[in-house]
């Protein structure tokens, strides 16, 4: 499959109206249902076939690896990802901070060999509405990120491009 591009005003045209909006406040979809996300997939896929004049029958997972993208899923635990990274340095407002606590900086705890990689306390919910809270969602995400992802010495703009690589694999 060759693919063409359009003119580059194309793909101007197509990250200020459709991927900004994708991307506007997407870590709200965290825990929605997977008929969203594949409509929300489906204007993604579009937006892609516009910029590279590919055929709707064509395979779209090849042509996103292209440009770059992430599907909206994981574009949706990258943007949360990120949100925990900044809370638990303090580059966050106060309130992102309060809700992601590591499991390490708990005083009643003896420490433990998995104190060497950041690991954050998930509270407990009896709903799923509230498992979308950040402050359970967001926990549970970084935890389930690989260990070399959650040191805490990896610097933000090095945070913000491994996890890349993770959710892309």
């Amino acid at each position: 499959m060759k693919m063409n591009y359009a003119p580059p005003a194309a793909k101007t045209l197509v990250q200020a109206f459709i991927t900004c909006r994708l991307d506007y406040c997407n870590s709200l979809f965290c825990g929605i249902t997977d008929n969203l996300f594949r409509r929300l997939q489906s204007v993604q896929n579009a937006a892609a076939r516009l910029i590279t004049d590919i055929r709707r029958s064509d395979h779209i997972t090849p042509v996103l690896r292209e440009l770059h993208w992430l599907p909206v899923r994981q574009r949706v635990d990258f943007k949360l990802a990120v949100l925990v990274y900044k809370a638990l340095h303090d580059l966050t407002a106060p309130y992102f901070v309060d809700d992601c606590q590591l499991i390490t900086s708990n005083a009643g705890r003896r420490r433990l060999r998995s104190a060497d990689v950041d690991t954050c306390v998930v509270p407990r919910t009896n709903t799923r509405l509230g498992d979308r809270n950040f402050a359970v969602a967001g926990p549970r995400l970084w935890n389930s990120l690989p260990a070399e992802l959650r040191q805490p010495d990896i610097e933000l703009e090095e945070f913000r491009r491994l996890p890349k690589t993770f959710l892309f694999a």
